[in-house]
């Protein structure tokens, strides 16, 4: 599927959830803020039963987790860490990384490290949920609208 295909799909699934906008918004954004705190592997645990609970959009909750991904993961995980190390402890230097990534490397991280991958993910989400909530907001309005207009319930 061409990525404009996947964009138009993403959208139809954001238009076509039967709860109110907000919802869906709310689903979406949620699945963003999950996507960008909680570790790889874990998200979907978290955010399917958290859009339960909400009452939120669970396809957004799904779908949102996905801005971090087997493949995104490699340059959103180190922006993130360094972000925030570098407004944590500015100049102090990171130290070497280990060459290879283990269990028991990634469990020996330095504590700054490890802080500045969680705070690193705070703040992107701290932009990103509301800039995912009031977008999906806004399309879902939007081509509801639309679809009314032109005389089909969508």
């Amino acid at each position: 599927m061409s990525l404009g295909g996947y964009w138009r799909s993403l959208r139809e699934k954001m238009v076509k959830d039967p709860l109110p906008p907000e919802d869906v918004a709310a689903g979406w954004a949620l699945g963003m803020f999950i996507g960008c705190t909680v570790p790889f592997g874990l998200q979907l645990l978290v955010s399917v039963p958290l859009a339960v609970m909400m009452r939120v959009s669970k396809i957004g909750a799904t779908v949102g987790t996905f801005i971090t991904n087997p493949v995104s993961i490699f340059f959103i995980y180190p922006a993130q860490t360094w972000l925030a190390f570098k407004i944590l402890f500015g100049d102090r230097e990171m130290g070497e990384l280990p060459e290879e990534w283990t269990r028991e490397t990634v469990m020996s991280l330095s504590g700054p490290v490890t802080a500045s991958f969680f705070i690193g993910g705070l703040i992107f989400a701290a932009v990103l949920t509301p800039l995912t909530y009031f977008t999906v907001k806004k399309i879902v309005v939007s081509r509801r609208r639309r679809a009314v207009r032109k005389g089909k319930a969508e």
